[in-house]
């Protein structure tokens, strides 16, 4: 099993921090500061407790002047950067640089943004610019439009990635949600950007969008589709919300077309009573009954048991691919239902269906036993 990610931060990688700020404020109190890092609780806080603590801490331990602090933050990047890594995560553990500005910058906009446009080169900003999205909207925004054309592909992705509407683990952005048009002019740049980061990055704007705004990312992906295959792969992916609720038009967009010659057989459950930590099974037959092959996008649908007792939906992928005309294809799929963090599991009647181009054919029960 895979260590906790909130290791990363660790007395090797303050050690290093220290040894580092101390070339750029010779009297910073090392000894203090590491010594508050680990105080009585460090080993209870989880990823994000650790951030915000090193980021309180380091203020702790740095001048009244924020314009002064900052300065030493980017000259610590400019070290920091041309060290080399020890491993994939090394940036990530000092994404309390970027939590500094957002915590105690809010108040002085062009220092801040400026700072951001640097300290995402090493570490992403696309937390930290968010509130200040939100009290200087037109001006974030203009600024962000600016970076969709900077020569840095960090810099360029940070225009996307930090006006997500929905960005996960983040603050919402609520008149983005209600009107994202301000958003689109970045994406519009960025679309055929060079680097695949920053494209999955407006692929995932899109998406966010697409959960307020379905119509909007019905229209960009009309607009776009069939330009290039770098686009059309990036519209696909924005579309993923879309079309696991089944939008019709999108599904005719991306070629999958009529189900009328599309059959499925002898659908069952294998493992009727599933127990917490086991798969449900279960099996059927696709038969396409014309000459000619046929598109299909294949799903399934586990409706799980909530705590009062109603069920929720959520969708899983199968294929995508073309069945040839005449053919019987025996679909077997096991579904998890071992124990994790992101889903808690209910005892009793859940219920599973196959979705075929959006479309849901018969539903089966089965159910969660201790």
């Amino acid at each position: 099993m895979p260590e906790p990610l909130k290791y990363i931060y660790s007395k090797p990688l303050f050690e290093s921090f220290t040894a580092t700020i101390k070339t750029v404020v010779p009297e910073f109190d090392s000894e203090g500061y590491i010594k508050d890092i680990f105080y009585k609780d460090w080993e209870n806080l989880e990823l994000k407790e650790r951030m915000r603590h090193s980021t309180h801490t380091l203020n702790k331990y740095f001048s009244k002047d924020y314009k002064v602090n900052v300065d030493h933050i980017l000259k610590c990047v400019d070290l920091l950067k041309n060290k080399p890594k020890t491993s994939e995560y090394d940036t990530l553990a000092y994404m309390f640089f970027p939590d500094y500005i957002e915590q105690y910058g809010i108040d002085d906009y062009e220092t801040s943004i400026n700072a951001m446009e640097t300290i995402t080169q090493f570490a992403s900003c696309e937390f930290a610019i968010r509130p200040f999205i939100i009290k200087y909207e037109t001006q974030a925004i203009a600024q962000m439009l600016k970076w969709s054309k900077h020569k840095n592909l960090h810099v360029r992705r940070l225009a996307s990635e930090g006006c997500r509407p929905r960005l996960p683990w983040a603050m919402a952005l609520p008149s983005l949600k209600k009107d994202p048009s301000p958003i689109l002019p970045i994406l519009e740049n960025l679309k055929d950007d060079t680097s695949e980061y920053v494209r999955r990055s407006v692929a995932n704007n899109l998406n966010d969008i697409a959960k307020d705004n379905p119509n909007i990312v019905v229209s960009i992906v009309k607009q776009w589709i069939g330009k290039t295959e770098v686009t059309d792969k990036l519209v696909k992916h924005a579309s993923r919300t879309l079309l696991k609720q089944g939008h019709q038009e999108l599904m005719q967009l991306f070629g999958f077309g009529s189900i009328k010659n599309i059959k499925l057989k002898n659908f069952k459950i294998l493992t009727p009573k599933v127990k917490i930590g086991e798969d449900l099974e279960f099996e059927f037959i696709v038969k396409n009954l014309s000459k000619s092959s046929s598109k299909i996008r294949l799903e399934y649908t586990i409706y799980y048991q909530k705590a009062n007792g109603s069920l929720t939906p959520k969708v899983f992928k199968i294929s995508e691919k073309e069945y040839a005309g005449n053919s019987s294809t025996t679909i077997h799929k096991k579904q998890s239902f071992k124990l994790i963090t992101t889903r808690k599991f209910h005892l009793g009647l859940h219920k599973v269906a196959i979705v075929v181009n959006g479309n849901e054919f018969k539903t089966l029960d089965f159910n969660l036993i201790p």
